[in-house]
């Protein structure tokens, strides 16, 4: 009689034991699935939801009561797959399928924490342009300023730079005396008068004011004025423009209240030869024209007759002005050059005249 082989049905322990482990499964699952989040957050069990498989309609969040495994008739139940008092299984949301190879860890798993929410990005709000403020810092002035232009020459035409040379030009010279008048103005004018020289006396205002006969008497011998300010300042080029105004406006003035009505100031020559463009316009712009020189024998500082008489000579051109001083102090040296410098000049062939205008 041939051997059949007839399949083994398991115990009922047997199949205890299953529905146990599988209970096992279903709870592990479960709970992993709750506590891992997707990728919107914590999947936490809602109100309402009904547990997938749960063949009594109760909810997870309901009672608390173990939903039966899948193996298990509909509300029967055993002592191995109940849960722990006061806890329940988390539902499976819908569409999410537990995975049947994921093995059991022996112990319920540690849920992840939740993840923090994302804070947005703070909006980027234009900064705005910082005002610019209502007024400028004022910066003090670090330059002294400009002296005020010169007044423009007066429509006579008077020139305002500085004559070196006589009026008619040719074989002439010019005679000038500055410093006057002075103890040495009236042997200047005698010996003037004995070679029929007419000369231009540039005088002080303040010596021209003390001695107004004297100023007289050169006019009165056909002699000219010249303007040479009112106290000589030295250096006079570095002045103000107010100040080198004053002086030269002001030695006019008294030359010719000096000289009484009709006295007429041709020229301005100034002190040192301190010639600037400011103090040549200011005296234009009265009238006077700057008045140089070409020649300069430093008879001021008494260097003796002969180096006079000499560098005279040797400086001398046709049409040049000779600088000498008829006061300032002591000026005999200078009367005794002029004795010899006379007669020599007309030996010379030199014709007198008087500075250009």
């Amino acid at each position: 009689m041939p051997e059949h082989t007839t399949s083994q049905r398991p115990s009922p322990s047997v199949r205890r034991r299953r529905r146990l482990l599988a209970g096992c499964v279903a709870v592990v699952a479960s709970l992993a699935l709750a506590a891992c989040g997707t990728a919107n957050g914590a999947l936490q069990p809602q109100p309402g939801l009904t547990a997938s498989g749960n063949a009594s309609g109760t909810t997870a969040s309901g009672t608390g009561a173990p939903a039966p495994s899948a193996g298990s008739p509909s509300g029967s139940s055993s002592p191995s797959s109940s849960t722990p008092s006061g806890s329940a299984p988390a539902a499976t949301p819908p569409g999410d399928a537990v995975p049947a190879s994921k093995p059991a860890t022996g112990g319920p798993a540690t849920p992840k924490p939740p993840a923090p929410p994302r804070t947005p990005a703070p909006s980027k709000t234009p900064v705005p342009a910082k005002a610019p403020s209502s007024a400028p810092a004022t910066r003090p002035p670090t330059t002294t300023p400009a002296p005020p232009a010169p007044p423009a020459p007066p429509a006579t035409g008077v020139s305002t730079s500085v004559v070196r040379s006589t009026s008619s030009g040719g074989r002439t010279v010019a005679l000038t005396f500055d410093d006057g008048p002075g103890p040495a103005t009236g042997e200047v004018l005698d010996l003037l008068a004995r070679y029929g020289v007419k000369a231009t006396f540039c005088q002080i205002g303040q010596q021209a004011a003390a001695q107004p006969a004297m100023v007289k008497r050169i006019r009165a011998a056909g002699h000219r004025l010249c303007d040479h300010t009112v106290s000589h300042p030295l250096p006079f080029a570095p002045l103000s423009h107010d100040k080198a105004a004053s002086q030269i406006s002001g030695g006019r003035d008294m030359i010719v209240r000096a000289g009484g009505p009709g006295t007429e100031v041709a020229w301005f020559r100034a002190p040192g030869g301190g010639f600037t463009a400011d103090n040549q316009h200011i005296a234009a712009a009265e009238g006077l024209r700057p008045l140089g020189w070409s020649v300069d024998p430093r008879d001021w500082s008494r260097p003796g007759v002969a180096s006079i008489v000499s560098t005279v000579q040797s400086q001398l051109r046709p049409g040049g002005v000779i600088l000498m001083h008829d006061g300032g102090g002591d000026r005999s040296q200078t009367v005794a050059a002029l004795k010899q410098l006379l007669p020599w000049l007309i030996a010379q062939g030199y014709r007198f005249d008087l500075p250009a205008r």
